[in-house]
């Protein structure tokens, strides 16, 4: 039986992906119990309500849960691992790994790791960046935790690419461009992250969209994906908080049937899609 990774990659592959933040960041910061709540939505409406529709679509997807999640809501991750989805890593109460030394970012990838092992059987293959924040070394040490993929930067659009370890950039010494690494990126993206356009922010973000607004946006990059990078992953970031309003699901809804209404457009989760694109790469 042909290996199912060898297989030609389908028109666009499109992934769903899912930051389940709940109350980790709030426990950092010592929000107040308004934040608080905001963050529990995730937990108790977000995510039954998100796997619902998955099931009843045949969607798998792609979620970045961080280790105090875990921890907090091991039903949630038995219910994310039961759908057939994947299970990644984010931190451990989501963190800026900007603001961390070496020493500290490599305990929290080293836990995160752990913690889905505890409850997945295996370690994750994939890890995104808190607020999609790194370090200069943060990317070496995702490596060398032994992660296949992160999933924080934005130097491509529609194409895997690997990340090169041991860029310089300097004003008066210019630019040296490390060699590339064995690390895959999944590139994101704002416009593709649900977060800026729903909730209110202080950098300037308006907040509280339309879900009419995103979905032009969001099936405007679908199909020029579909159009224009055969073979390609359009990847969508999504938290359970913001995500889970009912006017929102229904957008989600909407932004699902736009893409199945395309030939050759499949949803899939980002393991198994770069399972197969490197399968392409190396033959």
């Amino acid at each position: 039986m042909a290996d199912p990774a060898s297989a030609p990659l389908p028109r666009l592959t499109v992934a769903l992906t899912f930051d389940h933040d709940s109350l980790s960041d709030s426990i950092r910061r010592g929000d107040s119990p308004v934040k608080f709540s905001h963050a529990e939505f995730g937990h108790r409406v977000g995510v039954p309500r998100i796997l619902e529709l998955l099931a009843r679509e045949g969607i798998a997807s792609s979620w970045f849960v961080p280790g105090a999640t875990l921890d907090l809501y091991p039903d949630d991750a038995e219910a994310i691992l039961a759908g057939g989805h994947e299970l990644a890593s984010h931190g451990w109460f989501h963190e800026d790994f900007s603001e961390l030394d070496a020493e500290e970012q490599r305990s929290v990838l080293d836990r995160s790791i752990d913690a889905v092992r505890r409850i997945s059987g295996a370690p994750p293959k994939g890890v995104r960046a808190p607020y999609w924040a790194l370090g200069s070394e943060t990317l070496g040490l995702v490596e060398d935790a032994g992660y296949a993929y992160d999933s924080s930067l934005m130097a491509d659009d529609y194409r895997p690419y690997r990340v090169r370890r041991g860029d310089r950039h300097s004003t008066t010494e210019g630019s040296t461009f490390g060699p590339e690494s064995n690390l895959l990126e999944v590139p994101v993206y704002w416009t593709l992250d649900d977060w800026p356009y729903f909730e209110p922010g202080d950098n300037g973000r308006d907040g509280m969209s339309a879900p009419s607004r995103v979905l032009e946006i969001w099936t405007g990059e679908l199909r020029y994906a579909h159009a224009n990078a055969p073979g390609g992953l359009l990847t969508v970031t999504m938290h359970p908080e913001c995500i889970g309003r009912g006017h929102r699901m229904a957008m989600v809804e909407q932004f699902v049937a736009e893409a199945k209404g395309l030939e050759g457009v499949v949803f899939d989760r980002l393991d198994r899609y770069l399972d197969r694109w490197a399968a392409t790469v190396s033959t």
